[in-house]
């Protein structure tokens, strides 16, 4: 399997507001820069698609070392989503998952892919992790 680092943020200017979002996917010394926007859009909602993008970039399984600085992103796919399976996309208070169609399609995106999710915290000088988040809030102040 191809080893692939992806990095990925989400910016919503009103949150919800303009929504941007960021991925930079490194193979090797290749590396490659996805972005896009939405008129309107909740900051979690853009964190979901830079990876769900990201993932869909890929055009065969990878092991895949991916960094976010937004835990719920990392905690959701990693935690959280094996109640919601198991609980019809209810959360604990029995309520509808919230962006439940963007976590059902970033689960499927996951499924043929080896993932380790990675925190990192935002603004603290990680050079990737600042580039995609330049990007998502360019994207956003785009629209």
């Amino acid at each position: 399997m191809k080893q692939v680092t992806i990095y990925t943020d989400g910016s919503a200017l009103g949150n919800p507001g303009k929504g941007g979002w960021a991925a930079l996917l490194i193979y090797g010394e290749k590396r490659k820069e996805l972005s896009g926007a939405a008129e309107l859009a909740t900051n979690n909602q853009m964190e979901l698609t830079a990876a769900l993008k990201a993932l869909e970039a890929l055009k065969q399984p990878c092991q895949i070392e991916l960094y976010t600085d937004s835990q719920y992103l990392r905690k959701g796919i990693t935690e959280w989503i094996h109640n919601w399976l198991k609980n019809n996309w209810r959360s604990s208070n029995k309520k509808p998952v919230k962006n439940q169609e963007l976590w059902q399609a970033l689960y499927s995106a996951t499924q043929k892919h080896q993932i380790k999710w990675h925190w990192v915290k935002a603004h603290n000088g990680d050079e990737f992790n600042e580039l995609v988040d330049d990007l998502a809030r360019k994207r956003a102040e785009e629209i």
